[in-house]
C-alpha cells in the first residue's frame, strides 16, 4: 500500500510534467494561467482520494494517475472561477489567477482547464472507462449547480441550514466523492462498493466543507492560506452565519443584521463583531458538531467496507487529519 505522502508526491510530479508540456504549447499566455493556478500548491486530496481507493484494489496506480491528474484540475478550474466572483485576492497564500494576470484571461483558462481535465481523464485506460466518465460529468454538473445555489443564497436571509447542507453537498462534497468512486470504478470493484465509496467521500466532504467554514473566521490565517473572515465581509450564507440567525436573540438577531446591511464599515470590526456573536449565539458549537457528525458516519461508512483493517487504515487516517487539519 503507498502512503499519503507517497502519492502526494507522485501525484505533485505528474502536475509538473503536464504543466511543462502545456507550457510549450501556444498560444503561451493561454496557458501561463493554468500552470500558475496548479503550480499554487494545495493539498492534492481529491486525486489522493482517487489513487487510494484504488490501491484498495491495485498497487499499479500509474494506470489511473491521468484520472487523478483530471480531478486536480478540474478542481482547480473551479478554484480559479470561484475566486473571480467571490472577488478573492488570495489563495494559499497567493495572489488569486485573477489578481495575477486579469480576470478575462482567468475566464479563459479557466474554460481551458475544464476541457484538460477531460482529455486527462480519457488517457486512463479502463473497462469502466465510458463509466467513470458519466460520473465525472454528472459531478461537473452538479458543482455548477451548487455554485449557483451559492450565488442565489447571496440575496436571501432567509436561507434554512437544510438548503445550505445541500448546496455545499454540491459544490464540495460530490467532487470528493467521485475521486473515491471513480478510484473504485477504474479498479473495477462491484457496483455496490464503488456506491459505497461515494457515500463515504459525499459525508466526508460534507464535513470537510463545514470545518472551511470554521477555518474562515476563526482560523490562522498564515496556515490557512486565504484572508481570515472573507465569508462574514461577504456575508456568505454559511452554517455559521445562518444557525447564528437562527439561534440569536431579537437584540442580537438586529445587531447581525446591521452588520450584514452595512455597506461602510472597517472590515476588522466587522469581522470581529460577527465571529463574537458566532460564538454567543453557539453558531460555532453547532457547526462543530454537525462536521462532526458527517465525519462519524463517513468513518462508519469506511469501517463498513468489505476490506481488511490494514487495508483501510491508510483512508482512515487521512480522514482524521483532515477533521483536525488547520489549513
Amino acid at each position: 500500500m503507498y502512503t499519503v505522502e507517497d502519492l502526494q508526491k507522485r501525484v505533485e510530479k505528474e502536475l509538473e510534467k503536464r504543466s511543462a508540456e502545456l507550457l510549450d504549447r501556444m498560444p503561451v499566455e493561454l496557458y501561463k494561467p493554468v500552470t500558475y493556478s496548479l503550480g499554487m500548491g494545495g493539498k492534492r486530496l481529491r486525486p489522493v482520494l482517487l489513487l487510494m481507493a484504488y490501491n484498495i484494489f491495485s498497487e499499479e496506480i500509474e494506470n489511473v494517475l491521468p484520472s487523478a491528474l483530471a480531478i486536480e484540475v478540474f478542481h482547480n478550474f473551479t478554484l480559479l472561477h470561484d475566486d473571480i466572483m467571490d472577488k478573492a485576492e488570495v489563495r494559499r497564500n497567493k495572489p488569486t489567477v485573477h489578481i495575477e494576470f486579469n480576470e478575462n484571461s482567468a475566464i479563459l483558462s479557466g474554460d481551458a482547464m475544464a476541457f484538460q481535465s477531460y482529455k486527462y481523464l480519457a488517457e486512463c485506460k479502463s473497462p469502466r472507462l465510458l463509466e467513470t466518465i458519466d460520473l465525472f460529468t454528472t459531478t461537473a454538473i452538479e458543482v455548477c449547480e451548487g455554485q449557483q445555489y451559492d450565488m442565489d443564497f447571496e440575496n436571501r436571509l432567509d436561507v434554512r441550514a437544510k438548503e445550505y447542507l445541500e448546496m455545499i453537498r454540491l459544490k464540495t462534497a460530490v467532487l470528493i466523492a467521485c475521486a473515491l468512486k471513480g478510484g473504485a470504478l477504474l479498479a473495477d470493484a462491484s457496483t455496490e462498493v464503488a456506491n459505497e465509496f461515494y457515500r463515504f467521500g459525499e459525508n466526508l466532504g460534507l464535513a470537510f466543507q463545514l470545518q472551511d467554514d470554521l477555518l474562515d473566521t476563526f482560523g490562522d490565517q498564515r496556515t490557512f492560506g486565504k484572508k481570515i473572515g472573507g465569508d462574514i465581509l461577504a456575508n456568505k450564507k454559511t452554517y455559521l452565519l445562518i444557525k447564528a440567525l437562527e439561534n440569536a436573540s431579537e437584540v442580537k438577531r438586529k445587531k447581525l443584521l446591521k452588520w450584514i446591511e452595512k455597506t461602510d464599515f472597517i472590515p476588522e470590526e466587522k469581522i470581529e463583531a460577527v465571529t463574537t456573536i458566532f460564538h454567543e449565539t453557539g453558531a460555532k458549537k453547532d457547526a462543530e458538531q454537525k462536521a462532526d457528525e458527517y465525519f462519524n458516519r463517513a468513518i462508519a461508512i469506511l469501517d463498513g467496507l468489505p476490506f481488511q483493517n490494514v487495508v483501510k487504515q491508510p483512508l482512515r487516517n487521512l480522514t482524521l487529519k483532515m477533521l483536525t487539519r488547520e489549513q
